[in-house]
């Protein structure tokens, strides 16, 4: 995994326009609440490919990716199978949830993130 300046940019900037999922979720992983270190829009380039993922936790390399509406649409489906495979060809994990989990039932969602922590 390399990295940029622009996906840093990129990066910086989701950083700074959260969505409300995001922020709901990053207050129940934030300073370590989980036992682990997770990182925001975390930039990463493997060759071509520049992604940010929303969440990181580097000491297991889970990603935590949250999906709005759009990720419905076939052509951004595709897109993200496309990018999970990437991810996981290189020894990452994908953990994803849509918004509407993380608005309304964010202990059921902090619970498959812990299971998926012991898993790995």
């Amino acid at each position: 995994m390399a990295r940029n300046t622009k996906v840093l940019k990129i990066a910086k900037i989701l950083r700074k326009r959260m969505t409300r999922a995001e922020i709901i979720l990053w207050q129940e992983l934030r300073n370590k609440k989980l036992g682990m270190k997770f990182r925001r829009q975390m930039p990463f380039v493997f060759g071509i490919y520049r992604y940010v993922a929303d969440f990181y936790c580097p000491q297991r390399k889970l990603i935590i990716e949250i999906d709005g509406g759009i990720h419905n649409a076939p052509e951004v489906k595709e897109i993200d199978i496309f990018r999970e495979d990437i991810f996981n060809l290189s020894g990452y994990k994908i953990i994803r949830f849509n918004n509407e989990e993380i608005e309304y039932d964010i202990k059921n969602v902090i619970k498959r993130i812990k299971e998926m922590i012991k898993e790995i």
